[in-house]
């Protein structure tokens, strides 16, 4: 009979980023640091954004979600990290790792949605401004964030899926700091085709899709901005989008250095490392990119700090 992968394998034990114990304290309080600047920043951008009357448009309550979505995928990453550094042994348990990659999964993918669906909130805005309030109504930006959320659940729920159909053999290191889904499925001592094949599709859908709407977006933004007349107005039309230029250009230019480093012996210990801006530094630059770049924002911010303490 063939064993299932709960009887061979109950928990992992995490590589972390690094085994030289000097080195644990200083990356301890260094990525705590992080932390808290993520959790501050986003909830404070979240805060902002609903308490704000002039903040109350479609594009900020994407970049609300956004927010929302960058808070989350910290906290499921950098805690359990934080832990293993202060810990002798970097371990998780099965029920534990499986929660931790479906979430990062969820999350991972719906920031490639989410800055999709703000790169159509920028094209209708600049392309269609006087149906832009009808086209972004509020049960559409609802929607949108809703198929954002469920292409999430859906992906990630059939990535774990796969992975509950597979054995785990001793070694049960996983050469990584988190539960990654290209680590876990190393262990494994099963044919895993089937999981491969689905990171493949998948893959290839969550790239190709949310890429192909950013770059025709501003294809179609860029030409409307060339017709307009006054250097003023491609200055305003620009600066709208400039941002969210920025925070595109951060996360997917991340990604790809993380996943397609070319494979080699040392290739998971750089990924590591590489991966560290990708699940961590990233979530911390989003409020940073929209909050010094974005005039709105520091309006907002100003205000809010005058009614607090003045």
């Amino acid at each position: 009979m063939e064993k299932h992968n709960d009887s061979t394998v109950t928990k992992f034990f995490l590589s972390g980023l690094t085994d030289q114990p000097e080195l644990q304290l200083p990356l301890f309080l260094l990525f705590l640091g992080i932390y808290l600047l993520t959790v501050l920043g986003n909830l404070g951008m979240i805060i902002l954004i609903l308490v704000s009357s002039n903040l109350q448009t479609p594009m900020y309550f994407f970049l609300s979600s956004l927010s929302f979505i960058d808070l989350c995928q910290s906290t499921v990453i950098t805690p359990k990290m934080l832990v293993n550094f202060i810990m002798e042994e970097n371990d998780i348990s099965y029920p534990e790792c499986m929660i931790q990659l479906y979430f990062f999964l969820l999350f991972a993918i719906s920031e490639c949605y989410m800055l999709a669906a703000m790169a159509y909130d920028r094209y209708v805005a600049i392309c269609s401004p006087l149906l832009y309030s009808i086209i972004m109504s509020q049960p559409k930006c609802l929607s949108l964030v809703l198929g954002v959320y469920i292409i999430g659940i859906a992906c990630a729920s059939v990535h774990v899926g796969c992975i509950f159909r597979i054995d785990f053999c001793r070694p049960d290191l996983i050469n990584h700091y988190f539960c990654d889904l290209i680590s876990i499925l190393q262990l494994s001592c099963s044919n895993i085709f089937v999981n491969e094949l689905m990171i493949l599709i998948f893959s290839g859908i969550n790239i190709i899709a949310p890429t192909l709407t950013i770059l025709s977006s501003y294809v179609f933004i860029i030409i409307s901005i060339l017709r307009i007349k006054s250097t003023e107005g491609r200055s305003k039309a620009f600066s709208t989008c400039s941002s969210h230029i920025s925070a595109v250009l951060v996360f997917f230019g991340s990604a790809a250095f993380m996943y397609l480093n070319p494979s080699s012996s040392s290739s998971m210990d750089e990924g590591k490392v590489s991966s560290v801006f990708y699940t961590i530094f990233v979530p911390t630059l989003n409020p940073l990119i929209y909050s010094l770049r974005n005039k709105d924002v520091n309006i907002a911010l100003k205000k809010m700090i005058e009614r607090l303490f003045f």
